[in-house]
């Protein structure tokens, strides 16, 4: 009769433990996603706006950069050949994206894109 109760308090500790482990990694996953969405809120309060100006003053000068090496394309002699040629590799991965800036529909309210306040 012990030995059959040793089992089952045996028995009802594995499943103890299996149910505990469950809750922690259920309150695990939860806590992290709290801490991500905080984060997330932080990062929108104090970098994005930075960060957004960044990526457009570094679409404008990817935009320079490719006018300045194709510039002969518009009759404008802004380099000479030789380092445009030079130059070459470093455009023709962005040419697509900068014909596709240029043709762009623009309206008044991109060049209003500044927070009013």
């Amino acid at each position: 009769m012990l030995k059959n109760n040793g089992r089952c308090l045996k028995r009802c500790m594995e499943v103890f433990r299996r149910w505990f482990l469950c809750l922690a990694r259920a309150w695990k996953q939860r806590i992290l996603r709290w801490a991500y969405v905080l984060g997330q809120v932080l990062y929108g309060m104090t970098f994005y706006d930075i960060v957004r100006d960044l990526k457009k003053e570094r679409g404008h000068l990817e935009r320079m950069f490719v006018l300045f090496v194709f510039s002969d394309i518009f009759g404008i002699p802004i380099l000479s050949p030789y380092y445009s040629l030079r130059l070459l590799p470093y455009a023709v991965p962005r040419i697509m994206t900068w014909k596709m800036s240029l043709f762009r529909e623009r309206d008044l309210t991109d060049l209003c894109d500044h927070e009013i306040g």
